[in-house]
């Protein structure tokens, strides 16, 4: 919404007939949460004076100090473009904050704006556009998900092979119905894989969409009578689902990345954004590459990044620079998976970017050849890192990490660190299907 006045916004819910009212915000691991009012409460609502219980909502409040404000940036009010039996129902997307009216330091959503208005003191304004890719896989007769398709399609393929074509479009026709401004859609590599791609917008409005379009396209997918997964290798052997995000900075409407002068293009702005970036991959990777399957997909020969370098021309380094410059001059970051908070992720990369450019750091020549085809000897010439290999690297390198610390705040960074370290415990603890064929026999 243009206007996002509370009169505006009431005036919006009556000519709409709207039911119900969804207060959404998101967790510390990227979960979209809502709370639902009925019409009785949307003044109470738009007024920030709506209550929950932040104990119950993983890494937000202990017990004794549970109660948390819903405030709503009005200015994010969609309706939802289907009805449902019980009426039209509608969203604003919260921030969080404490009883006393204190912004909450566990709040996502506050975190990027913090970092947001660090970049808007120096004058700039990230832009962001994200690729997110997402697969659609059969339910089973009781209606649970499967790692099943009757999609047979590859990259850019039409029906009949791309089965999911028809659950596509109908994503597409929501998205926009809500706002947003969709620049492609097609099939991806594996099989039942799908990219649907939007326009760049500033970070937190980038964020906020990259949040409903999650909740978009599961709920599209559930008519559809398919599961939507947004787990980054759900299956072994094909390509795993990424969420490549085009970044720049803006000051006073021109982009800063662009330069005439220089050979490529590309100002010393751009240059020490993408420094930054590759200085602190490892150390947000955990942020950007959340779940212990987002390290399936980040293995050699299936496009996804595994060394720390950046390109001008390949894929197969973590940063790439398309060919277009002047106003759309932008760097890819493509180690991000869409499993990531999305809010969190944006975060850490403007902050990365931002400590390059202030620093003025030099990312070094970029390298046009294709890393997975090099040698050890060949990467070691060219002092080109790699990226965690598990879960269980990623959070210990974030949790020695300072920047990432000061990025998040003390309580988002013990949070996460903390709830992550359990997953990865977790799961090294467990026998798995892998294990039981190759040695039970054998040994």
């Amino acid at each position: 919404m243009k206007k996002s006045t509370k009169a505006a916004v009431v005036e919006r819910l009556k000519k709409d007939k709207v039911r119900f009212l969804r207060l959404q915000f998101t967790d510390i691991m990227g979960a979209n949460k809502n709370v639902e009012l009925p019409q009785g409460e949307f003044e109470k609502a738009i007024d920030g004076q709506i209550l929950f219980d932040g104990s119950s909502v993983e890494g937000f409040a202990r017990i004794e100090e549970s109660d948390m404000l819903l405030k709503p940036d009005l200015s994010t009010y969609v309706l939802y473009p289907w009805e449902e039996q019980t009426g039209r129902v509608a969203r604003l997307i919260c921030d969080i904050f404490t009883p006393e009216g204190e912004p909450f330091a566990g709040c996502p959503r506050m975190t990027l704006k913090r970092i947001c208005n660090r970049a808007a003191k120096l004058g700039y304004t990230m832009q962001a556009g994200p690729e997110p890719e997402f697969f659609l896989f059969l339910r089973s007769e009781t209606g649970e998900p499967t790692v099943n398709t009757h999609d047979k399609g590859g990259y850019f393929d039409l029906a009949p092979i791309d089965r999911g074509e028809d659950a596509r479009r109908a994503i597409v026709v929501a998205l926009e119905a809500t706002g947003f401004a969709v620049e492609a859609a097609h099939h991806e590599v594996a099989p039942a894989q799908h990219e649907i791609d939007f326009r760049h917008r500033p970070a937190i409005e980038t964020a906020d969409k990259i949040a409903t379009f999650r909740f978009i396209v599961r709920k599209v997918a559930l008519d559809f009578g398919l599961h939507a997964t947004f787990m980054p290798k759900p299956i072994f052997g094909i390509s795993g689902s990424g969420m490549h995000v085009h970044q720049s900075l803006f000051k006073n409407g021109t982009n800063t990345f662009f330069s005439k002068s220089a050979p490529d293009g590309l100002s010393k702005i751009a240059r020490g954004y993408i420094a930054g970036l590759l200085r602190h991959a490892k150390d947000f990777c955990a942020i950007t590459n959340p779940l212990v399957n987002s390290y399936k997909r980040l293995v050699p020969g299936y496009e996804a990044p595994t060394h720390i370098a950046w390109s001008e021309r390949n894929r197969s380094p973590l940063a790439r620079v398309p060919a277009r410059r002047g106003t759309g001059t932008r760097i890819e970051l493509r180690m991000p998976d869409p499993a990531c908070n999305p809010y969190l992720a944006m975060a850490v990369m403007l902050a990365s970017g931002l400590d390059g450019v202030k620093n003025k750091l030099d990312p070094g020549p970029p390298v046009n050849k294709n890393i997975f085809t090099m040698s050890q000897r060949e990467r070691r010439r060219h002092k080109i890192d790699s990226l965690p290999d598990n879960l269980g690297q990623a959070v210990s390198i974030m949790s020695k990490s300072k920047f990432i610390r000061e990025t998040l705040g003390d309580h988002i960074f013990t949070n996460y660190v903390e709830a992550k370290k359990k997953e990865w415990s977790e799961y090294i603890a467990l026998v798995h299907d892998w294990e039981v064929d190759r040695y039970l026999a054998a040994y």
